[in-house]
Formats: C-alpha cells, structure tokens, sequence
C-alpha cells in the first residue's frame, strides 16, 4: 500500500513537483518522443506492478479469506476483488495524464487518444498475458512437477511443511468475514457457509502462487539482466517512470517472498541482512567506484594531505602558472586597436540541470547575436555550476569551430533543441540495469579500461546531444584558449572530503588561490582549492575526458554519481553549485590575480551572469505549519536559501573588488524570470500553479522548454542586453 500512495501522490503532483517527477509519469518520453509507444511501456509495467501487488497480497493475506481455496480459480478470484486500489489509480491516472496534456504540452485531440490508448493497450496486453499464465498454472489440482520444482526451492531456505502448516494454522485464527464477493460475471454473490476447509488442499494453492511468484520474479530479474547489457542501444532505453516502476514491482515481490519464507520474522530479516550488506559496503566488499574517464587509475595514488595542497599552492607553482597564462591575456588584448581600452568579460553561468543548460545556451546565443559576436570576443574567462557550464562549454566549442571554418552556425535555434534533449531516461535506466544488477560492461578512452556505469551513461548521453564535439581531453583546448580564440574556462567542483574546490582547467591554475584578502600574520588560512592537472599530474591528469570535468561539474544527487579520484584517501567530488552556483568567486580570483594587468590594458571588466532564477525573487509568505512541517523546516530553510546564501558573499565580494582594481566594474543579470509570460503559464501548468519555472531536473516538457527559451524577451533581459551593448560600444 506504501507503493501506491507513492504512486498516487506522483501522478497527483504531492510530491517531486520541484524536481519534475511528476512529469515523467504524465509526459513520458521514449526515443525523445512522447507517443503511443512511450505510454504504452508506462501500460505494460503498470500492469506488471499491478499483478506482483495481486500475487503479495495473496501470498500475504490470502489465507485469512479460507473460503476461497475451495473455489475454482482461487486467484482469479482473488485478484477481482482486490481491485479496488490498482483500478482506482488507473482512473486517476488517466484523468491526470488528460488534465496534464492539455494544459501543458499543446497536443491534439488525436494525439491525446494516442497516448491514452497506448496508456490502456500495454496494461491490457501485460494483464492479459499474465491472467492467461495464472488462468493455466492456478488449478484446483497439484501438479506434480510444479511441487517438485518448489520443494528444490525450499531445500535452500529455513522453511519445512510442518512450519507452514503451523502458520496456516496461525492465520486461520484471524479469519476475515466476508459475506459477499465478487465473481468473474461482476455479479456479487455470497459466500458459502462452510466449516471445514482441507488443510492440503489451501497449501498446494499456496505453494502454487509461491511457485508463480518465483518465475515471475526470475522473469523480471532476467529482462533487467538482458536490458542492462544491451542499455547502450536507445531502443532498450526505457522511460524513466516505467524504470521506477520497475522498481516498485521488485520491491513489492520481494516482501512477499520475505512475508512467506519468514513469516513474523520477515521484518526482522530484511533489517538484519539491511544491516550485514550496509556493513559489507562500507567495508568496500560491495561498494562501487565511480572514475573520471582519463585517469589512470593502476598507478599509485597520489597523497590528498595539507601538506600536498601546501606544496602546489605555494609562491613557486603560483608565479609559475600565472606566468604561463599571462600570454593568454597579451592575445585577447591585441584583438583590440591600440588605442582603445577593451572592457573585459567573465561569463559566469549558474547551475541547475538541464533549464540551466538550456538558459545558458539561449542566453549566450542571444548576447552575442545582438552584439555582433562582440560578447565572446570580449569575454576571458567562463565560469559556473552544472548545467549552466554544460550549455556554456557548448557555445563555446560552436564559437570555436566557427571560427576555424565549420558551418556550426553557433546560434541556430537547432542547438537548443539538442541541449533541451531528455538525458534523465538513460541515467535513470542505468541505475537500475547497470549499476544494481549488472555493472561488468567495460569501454576504453585514452588506453585505460572503465566501467559503463551511471557516470558513462551520463557523459554518452551529453555526447550525443552536443554532436560529439566535445568529446577530447581537457588539454586540447589550450592552444586555443592560448590564443585567445574562445574563452578560458576553469571548472571548479567540489570536494567532499574537506569543502575545497578543485579547478580544473586545460593548463594549470593554481594562482585561483591567490588569497584576495589574506593576511600576513596568520598562517592558518585555509587554501581554497586546489589545481587538478598539477594534483594528478602522474595519473595522466592532463588527459582527463572534458566530458568527465563537465559530469563532475554537475554531480545532481542521486541522479550522477560522485565521482571517486585517484588519491589517498580518496577524493569524492560533488557538483560545484556546493561551493558557487553562480561561479562569482571563481571570476573574481581570476581577476585579482591579474588586476594590475587589467587596470593598465582595460577600461574595466563586466561579470556578465546567466543565471537559472531571479536574484531578488518575492519573499514566501509564512504559511500555516503542521507537525512535518515543524520537524522538516530547520533543513528545508537551508536549502531554500542556499542561493541567498551565496548572492549575499558574491556580492560582499565584488563590493570588496572595488577597492583593489582602479577599472571600473561593471554586473549584467540575465536572469530565467517569467514576469511576461506568468499568467500564460500559470494556466498551462496545472501541477506548478503557483511556480511555473521549469523544475530542477535533466529532463524537460515542451512548455518548460518554451518558457526558458522565450525569458530571454522579457523586459529585464532585454534592458540588460542592451546595457550590454552600450558598454561594448
């Protein structure tokens, strides 16, 4: 029943709305299509969900209804009268899907039949194809080979007959009346008023459910098997909801067979072996290593100490790298006339899965569209968080080869449609057929072996919708950063072990921890990264995959995984948006460890920053609380003002700025706000009435799609734009 509340409060839009979950129930893509045959997979495992909840409840509950194991096709039976839930959420499910497609995603009447009848014919084949192998395996006589086949079964487990019958026994003392029931005419009828009920007879049913149980469960186990070594091919890519789905369905059988083997026990079980397989993990007997592709892992580890992080940021390895990138400002500046002073731009896009990237990518196309490429010819530095780097990174391999003669055309509206492409199905899919049942398929990159893991999938799916661009080590974008013919980007994720950052860039860069406000009496400050290449520099760290550094970049909970390096101990990194979201901080280290440069060759420098939500957002009213509310606000607060948290030290930072750069300082905010488009919104999105901004997830409906893409228009981003122009006059 826990499996249908979930079930019932995603479809309804209670629970995940921020993330998006509900949408992958109600807008399910396969292929990147939302069709019959999306909805039909949805059908087929709801179906299957269905029966594995019928089969539990008879193993579980069956024996209390004794009146139905002397009646033909006991199960059937069964399963008819305990309906009432799965049909319920069926309807529900149905009226939803209508109410959602609607409102939200522009579809015909054509269409939506389409998808309701696929929603309908993949319940109906699964149900049918199940209640034809129960209708012939749930006879009233036991067959020989099927008791064979399930005593072998027992011989593995702590369950003799005698047990059984000692629970049959049990559970006949907790009968349920029941004077009515439904039969197979859906006609009520009564029940018959009888005593006595042979003993054998119930067991032979019960076991023979047990027996149907474990083929169907094998069934599921084997498919997941099969799909999990044939999950690189789209085609067996199945939607994210119906992997979930999946999920519940394995769960629910499992605490049958638990509830049957061990009877009372069966919660004392699962939390004993929870207890010896959460130790085994974190003893690593069971633990999984999740590796940045490039890396080579079978070299000895480097050490990850203070005294390590000291050694490469000390006075040497900073003068040093600061030199060697020094050549990289005398570029930018001499695509400049002499005489004029340029104004230097550090792009800084904020993190949030995919409307990030998309917004990223929309909004740079824009700015640099209306100031006739001026923008990135003005811009030296690209930093950020997760999706708004992945959208940004895009832009600027379109902008490279641009520049050496492909027709990229870096601002077609064709590369939005790319980046808004689903990546949630093949990751969540992943997690289940890979990472949990299979997870032996190996690939190689760069000589060295890796897992096709979640952070394969992740990275794969990425190159895909970037037309394989991007698909190069981190280094072979040096000689044109070098050069000066796209932006520097220096990607900073965040290290779990200890809070830092790890830059990482196509050439060393360890003057990012040049202290903006250090003192010269305290020799306990605490450095706040570190430089990867010079970190990793015996484990090939120059030939990192760059799509590795972007995954790392925008590590979403749950979704990528952390990813493990090679250090001792080893170094777990989680998405830059911990540390900055917006990527500020990273900017402005980078321009006072230049500032004396800046100050003689500039007429001043512009943060231009893409950001995901609107910095001076309306403050939420307070609202009546109840107990969970109570008990969950300290840590909801936190997070709900984690971007607050940081606007407020960017700024105090960039305020701080003023008083070490003579050049002036100049902020632009291209901000994904809705202020022109709210009411239109508002009545399209029948689940976020009250928040019509596209949700935190790597998935997005049409309407989220339409949304970001058109906020560039809005009245704020369009005086922004303009500021910006006039600046680059």
């Amino acid at each position: 029943m826990l499996c249908w509340f979930v079930l019932f409060a995603l479809i309804s839009g209670s629970f995940g709305q921020y993330l998006g979950i509900p949408y992958l129930f109600l807008d399910p893509e396969y292929l990147h299509k939302v069709n019959f045959t999306s909805f039909f997979i949805i059908g087929m495992v709801t179906g299957g969900f269905t029966t594995a909840f019928h089969i539990t409840c008879y193993i579980t509950d069956g024996h209390r209804f004794s009146f139905i194991g002397s009646m033909r096709k006991p199960f059937t039976k069964f399963v008819i009268n305990n309906s009432v839930v799965p049909v319920a959420f069926l309807i529900t499910y149905i009226f939803q899907i209508i109410k959602f497609q609607i409102n939200n995603e522009y579809v015909t009447r054509t269409d939506l039949i389409s998808q309701v009848g696929g929603l309908m014919a993949g319940y109906l084949v699964m149900t049918s194809l199940l209640s034809a192998y129960f209708w012939f395996t749930n006879n009233d006589i036991f067959k020989y080979v099927v008791c064979r086949i399930d005593e072998k079964l027992k011989t593995n487990v702590r369950a003799t007959r005698k047990s059984v019958m000692k629970k049959l026994d049990i559970v006949r003392k907790k009968q349920v009346r029941v004077d009515n029931y439904l039969d197979y005419d859906f006609k009520f009828k009564n029940v018959k008023d009888t005593t006595f009920y042979n003993k054998a007879s119930i067991l032979q049913v019960f076991d023979q459910n047990h027996f149907n149980l474990v083929i169907i469960e094998l069934f599921i186990f084997g498919l997941v098997l099969i799909l999990g070594i044939l999950k690189d091919h789209p085609a067996f890519q199945l939607p994210a909801a119906s992997t979930f789905i999946i999920f519940l369905t394995i769960f629910v059988m499992l605490s049958g067979a638990f509830s049957y083997w061990f009877g009372n026990w069966a919660s004392t079980t699962a939390v004993i072996l929870f207890l010896v397989f959460n130790h085994l993990v974190g003893e690593n007997y069971l633990s999984r290593r999740y590796e940045a592709f490039g890396l080579n892992y079978l070299v000895p580890p480097v050490e990850y100490t203070i005294k390590t992080i000291t050694t490469l940021n000390d006075t040497i390895h900073q003068s040093r790298d600061r030199r060697a990138t020094l050549p990289m400002l005398e570029n930018w500046r001499k695509k400049f006339p002499t005489d004029v002073k340029p104004k230097m731009i550090f792009l800084c896009a904020s993190g949030g899965g995919k409307r990030a990237a998309l917004w990223a990518l929309t909004a740079l196309q824009t700015a640099d569209s209306l100031t006739d490429g001026q923008l990135m010819k003005n811009s030296i530095l690209i930093t950020g968080a997760s999706g708004g780097l992945i959208g940004a990174s895009y832009f600027r391999e379109l902008k490279l080869r641009d520049h050496y003669g492909e027709k990229t055309r870096p601002h077609s509206s064709i590369h939005r449609d790319l980046i808004a492409t689903d990546n949630l199905n093949p990751i969540i899919f992943s997690l289940m057929a890979n990472d949990l049942f299979v997870g032996f398929t190996k690939f190689e990159y760069n000589g060295n072996y890796y897992y096709k893991d979640r952070g394969y999938t992740f990275e794969e799916q990425l190159n895909l919708i970037t037309n394989r661009m991007m698909d190069k080590p981190i280094t072979a974008y040096d000689s044109a950063e070098l050069k000066s013919v796209i932006p520097m980007m220096i990607l900073s994720p965040t290290i779990v072990n200890d809070g830092r950052k790890l830059y990482i860039a196509a050439r060393p860069v360890s003057f990012m921890n040049y202290d903006v406000m250090s003192s010269s009496d305290y020799n306990l400050s605490k450095l706040s990264g570190v430089d990867f290449i010079s970190l990793f520099e015996d484990q090939n760290g120059e030939d990192l995959r760059f799509l590795s550094a972007l995954r790392m970049t925008a590590t979403f909970p749950y979704i990528t995984p952390n990813t493990s390096l090679p250090s001792e101990p080893s170094i777990q990194i989680m998405d830059a948006g911990i540390s900055d979201n917006f990527g500020l901080s990273d900017a402005i280290r980078f321009a006072y460890a230049y500032k004396d440069w800046i100050d003689e060759n500039t007429s001043g420098i512009i943060f231009l920053s893409i950001r995901d939500s609107p910095k001076l957002g309306n403050i939420a009213p307070r609202v009546k609380q109840n107990i969970v509310d109570a008990l969950t606000q300290p840590i909801s607060n936190v997070y709900n003002n984690f971007e607050n948290f940081q606007d407020i030290n960017s700024d105090m930072q960039i305020n701080h700025a003023k008083s070490w750069l003579k050049s002036d300082i100049d902020r632009i905010d291209l901000q994904y706000e809705l202020e022109s488009y709210v009411p239109i919104l508002q009545k399209m999105d029948s689940l976020r009435i009250n928040n019509p901004r596209a949700s935190l997830s790597w998935r997005l409906t049409t309407r989220e799609k339409f949304g970001i893409i058109t906020s560039i228009n809005s009245r704020g981003n369009q005086r922004e734009i303009e500021r910006l122009r006039k600046l680059l006059e």
